[in-house]
């Protein structure tokens, strides 16, 4: 089925043939009995118009199909773990082509305090950056790529994301990750004591990098690929505040976010 209009964030047929292996069977139809099934290529499309516009659910052109179905496919990926299935399959190819290993050896980790929409869920205060709303922490490689993000209320601390994305990356298991940098924000007494909990088992370090000059910008070594990572999600403007009622959604838009942005570099 081809839409009557093509966009720029259409999938070309390269990029669609790269991910639909990745893709569950269809096996349901979302949005409801009696409503004509929607191509499960142009319901993809419209999730990532939607991603890179910004513009509501109940206002995705309906060249992709009604807009409660298509939002009935990112729920379930979101719930099956597609997403971050994908993200990973797509970063581990893309790591493979540039002669690294898939899996990353040492990696940072930041944080990024938005403002929301409107009043939904885990809504918070951040006392530092006088936001309301939510901040979103993310993992990423020496490349920049996503390897895993968790978005909570505004008014948690760094360090509590940084726990939250460690126990949620080592879940399955030992991986390769070594080293991890982080700001001036994170180190802490009783986070030192929880790492070396985590060192028994995976033997993972965390540096502090910090302006050791005190005063001005400056690029501090390997931090900047997680300043550039947020940079890129802004690229999107459903990043440029928080419009999802769930912090799980939000943490998915960023993930369709990292897999559009290596579907451009892959294919």
């Amino acid at each position: 089925m081809c839409a009557t209009k093509h966009y720029d964030t259409d999938l070309s047929d390269e990029q669609w043939e790269l991910i639909q292996s990745v893709l569950p069977e269809q096996k349901w139809k979302p949005g409801g009995s009696g409503r004509p099934p929607t191509d499960v290529r142009q319901a993809l499309n419209g999730i990532l118009y939607l991603n890179k516009t910004g513009c509501q659910w109940r206002l995705i052109p309906k060249e992709f199909g009604h807009w409660s179905t298509i939002y009935g496919y990112f729920k379930r990926w979101r719930h099956d773990g597609i997403w971050a299935q994908l993200m990973e399959t797509l970063r581990q190819l893309e790591r493979r082509l540039q002669g690294r290993h898939p899996e990353p050896s040492a990696g940072s980790i930041d944080s990024q305090t938005i403002k929301t929409a409107t009043q939904h869920e885990d809504i918070g205060y951040d006392g530092n950056k006088k936001i309301k709303g939510r901040k979103r922490h993310i993992l990423v490689d020496t490349l920049g790529l996503i390897i895993g993000v968790v978005v909570s209320d505004a008014g948690t601390d760094d360090r509590w994301g940084l726990i939250d994305l460690l126990t949620e990356y080592f879940a399955d298991g030992v991986k390769r990750l070594r080293k991890l940098w982080v700001d001036g924000a994170y180190p802490a007494e009783w986070l030192e004591a929880w790492v070396r909990g985590l060192k028994q088992t995976h033997k993972i370090d965390l540096e502090s990098t910090t302006n050791k000059e005190g005063k001005g910008f400056q690029v501090i070594p390997w931090r900047w690929a997680v300043e550039r990572t947020f940079s890129w999600l802004l690229n999107d403007r459903r990043h440029s505040r928080d419009y999802e009622r769930l912090t799980v959604n939000s943490a998915a838009m960023i993930q369709v976010s990292m897999i559009r942005l290596l579907l451009k570099r892959l294919a």
